[in-house]
């Protein structure tokens, strides 16, 4: 008799069976799919190559001549270190949260990942993919949100992080995960960028409190984000001491102390609008972006660079501290001066006293972005105008900050017309190298760059050039001219400067006094007896480039208009031995892994000879001592060699002064974005009082810093064969007096 199995014993081996084909069936399933994702049927994997050069936003950095970052370009502001750049603590923070087993496994954790439920259970939270996997996701893909396609992805994110385990080491995929992390708002990617924002520090100095925030951002970065939730910042934080200390990273005791500590932010965020030479950045990136489009520098695969993603590094000639001192100057004088402004005006009324004033404020209400975009929303000039008449929220410059008010849109160009504008340029004459660089007021509000892009009328920083090619000729800076007034006639029409009655109570002046005041008639007499065409040809040699700069003799006043980088170039001349050596501000831009893309090299003119050169720093003292810019000594206290030239133009529209040392010159300028509006006296508007302040206050700053070089006890070198031209007056007088007696006797 056979044995008849009982039917429940059946249907058990049944689903026995039937079980154990579902899951080899699941198993071969997933065998093919694994094999499917990776001959690439899913979608492609990255080739060695792409693992050898990932691709990420990575930002452009421009780098100071003193090697201290002065900002960068970004879509993500996200910028890279290197291993030794990190400080352990953040490496341990990351590795005790994230992946507790990365020196152990290749890139796939398979322990883990049956032990996940166990180690939640005991409380040990963690994510089921290596910092591996998180990286290759980083790198190469976003987080699917589909099921099936997520399922993909892991699959591919699995395959990726074999092959990075397999070129990289331990060392470097750490520090390429923590160079591609999303650290939230404010555009914080990588944990440079996290560690300047947060802290406002560098990576390598993150201490265990600071690096666990950081670490605890990475999987919630808007939920643990300790500016708009602190307490769960503070929480999380705290969670990511505990298992530094449980993985033996830190001892008992200091996770006590470290989480005791409070959050400790020092918090600062990053704004392209914000930091240092914000002017002189956005110049510089249109340079840059220009150069590599005009030499067609392509990367290796033909395609173009992007200064916004490319990680490119920018050497720049900018000093740092420097930089800063300019800035510094700026805003402390410009506080006064804006307010001697503004009292000066109280009181009158501007529709009265400034010619075509409704025609300004037409324009800038024409410029404006808020009638742009009425404009493009297609509203009538009518409801424009009724908008603009009507107070709204607005966000208004001052010198002291920022001020929210509500303000009529017509009523914030008024006052946006009234502020005054300022822009400096500190440069080595010797090579060229820029050191400061302010080119406007305050670049969120004001974009458009004033020391290179702006050019304003020059005034009488021109007069030194007349004056140059009269000494080129021969004349002393002792030559006494009669104090009258000088009429030029050229094609048929003449021209006759005036004078101030001020200037006007000598009967003669020697030439070096003449300039020192800066007499117009003096002035006139040197134009009428060089001619304009020779002046023309030197302003142009000392690489002055100005659309009206024509050979008519009122060049002599300064009547053309040019930048504040030309001049200040051109003045360079004067105390580099009579070469002019380009102004330059860029040395060379480099790709993310050192590679030289461009560089660059100051031209280097000889302008006028060395003996000119020399006298002309005697006579351009001489307006210091004696002259325009006593200021200088008087009430700054700067009595060692210095030279300079101050300016004011027609109605003290602009202000100017230009200084040089041996070792630094630089030019400054001040005035209202339209020429119509400007003081009303000269005792307030001209450049003695309203650049040559900014100059004094930057130039104590640069020589109390003895590090930078600038020395106040050097004086302008003499030429090597010295100097023929008579700069004794005294000798200069007894030269004239015996050759007037021999004339005498000869019966001349």
């Amino acid at each position: 008799m056979r044995y008849k199995e009982p039917a429940r014993d059946q249907v058990f081996r049944r689903y026995t069976l039937n079980f154990w084909k579902l899951v080899a069936g699941v198993f071969f399933f997933f065998v093919l799919l694994f094999m499917a994702v990776a001959f690439q049927l899913f979608g492609k994997l990255p080739s060695f190559r792409d693992l050898e050069n990932p691709k990420s936003n990575l930002a452009s950095v421009i780098f100071s001549e003193d090697k201290q970052e002065l900002g960068t370009y970004y879509v993500q502001n996200r910028s890279n270190v290197t291993y030794q750049e990190l400080s352990p603590n953040v490496v341990h923070a990351l590795v005790a949260t994230e992946d507790t087993r990365f020196y152990d496994h290749s890139g796939i954790d398979f322990r883990r990942i049956f032990s996940i439920i166990f180690y939640n259970l005991i409380g040990k939270k963690q994510g089921g993919s290596t910092i591996t996997q998180q990286l290759a996701l980083n790198l190469f893909s976003e987080r699917a949100h589909n099921p099936f396609k997520r399922i993909i992805q892991k699959l591919q994110e699995w395959i990726t992080a074999v092959k990075i385990e397999r070129n990289y080491t331990k060392e470097e995929i750490l520090t390429m995960y923590l160079n591609t992390v999303d650290f939230g708002a404010y555009n914080t990617f990588g944990i440079k960028s996290a560690a300047h924002t947060y802290f406002n520090v560098t990576p390598d100095k993150l201490t265990p409190n600071q690096a666990a925030l950081l670490i605890g951002m990475v999987n919630g970065p808007g939920i643990y984000s300790p500016i708009n939730h602190p307490d769960n910042a503070l929480n999380r934080r705290n969670f990511v001491l505990k298992r530094m200390a449980d993985e033996k990273f830190l001892s008992e005791g200091q996770e006590a102390e470290e989480k005791a500590k409070p959050l400790g932010l020092n918090f600062n965020p990053i704004d392209q609008n914000d930091g240092l030479a914000t002017y002189f950045r956005s110049v510089l990136k249109k340079d840059v972006q220009k150069t590599l489009a005009d030499q067609s520098i392509t990367k290796g695969d033909g395609t173009p660079y992007d200064l916004d993603r490319d990680g490119l590094k920018i050497y720049t000639t900018i000093n740092y501290q420097m930089q800063e001192y300019a800035e510094q100057a700026q805003k402390e004088y410009m506080r006064d001066l804006q307010n001697q402004f503004n009292a000066h005006w109280r009181g009158h009324s501007l529709w009265k006293s400034i010619d075509g004033f409704k025609d300004i404020l037409d324009q800038g209400m024409k410029r404006s972005d808020r009638y742009r975009m009425l404009k493009d929303q297609g509203k009538s000039d009518q409801e424009i105008k009724t908008d603009f008449n009507t107070p709204t929220k607005m966000s208004l410059f001052t010198w002291k900050g920022d001020m929210d008010t509500m303000m009529k849109p017509i009523d914030s160009i008024v006052y946006t017309k009234l502020i005054l504008r300022n822009a400096m340029m500190s440069m080595d004459p010797t090579t060229g190298y820029i050191k400061a660089w302010v080119g406007g007021d305050n670049f969120e509000h004001f974009k458009y760059d004033q020391v290179k892009m702006g050019t304003r009328q020059v005034g009488s920083t021109a007069k030194p050039f007349t004056y140059a090619v009269a000494i080129a000729n021969g004349m002393s800076p002792c030559m006494e001219v009669p104090v009258e007034p000088v009429t030029i006639v050229t094609d048929g029409k003449s021209w006759t400067p005036s004078s101030p009655a001020k200037d006007n109570i000598y009967s003669s002046l020697n030439l070096r006094k003449a300039l020192a005041i800066s007499h117009n008639w003096i002035a006139a007499k040197m134009m009428q007896e060089v001619t304009p065409v020779p002046v023309v040809n030197l302003i142009k040699k000392m690489g002055v480039n100005s659309s009206n700069l024509q050979p008519y003799p009122s060049i002599v006043l300064g009547t053309f208009d040019a930048s504040v980088f030309d001049m200040t170039g051109a003045y360079s001349v004067f105390a580099n031995h009579g070469a002019w050596t380009e102004p330059i501000y860029l040395l060379r831009v480099e790709d993310k892994n050192g590679n030289i893309i461009f560089e660059r090299k100051p031209k280097v003119v000889v302008a006028m000879d060395e003996q000119t050169a020399y006298v002309m720093t005697y006579m351009l003292k001489g307006v210091i001592q004696e002259g325009t810019g006593w200021r200088l000594r008087s009430k700054y206290g700067l009595t060692n060699p210095i030279g300079g030239k101050t300016g004011t133009t027609q109605n003290n529209s602009d202000g100017w002064f230009i200084g040089i040392t041996p070792q630094l010159v630089t030019g400054v300028w001040t005035g209202c974005e339209d020429m119509q509006i400007h003081f009303r006296t000269t005792e307030l508007g001209e450049g003695a009082n309203t650049a040559l302040p900014i100059f004094a206050l930057y130039m104590k700053k640069v020589y109390a810093n003895a590090s930078l070089g600038i020395k106040k006890n050097v004086d302008f070198d003499p030429p090597k064969n010295g100097v023929s031209i008579t700069m004794d007056c005294g000798a200069y007088s007894q030269q004239q007096q015996q050759s007037t007696e021999v004339d005498k006797q000869l019966g001349f």
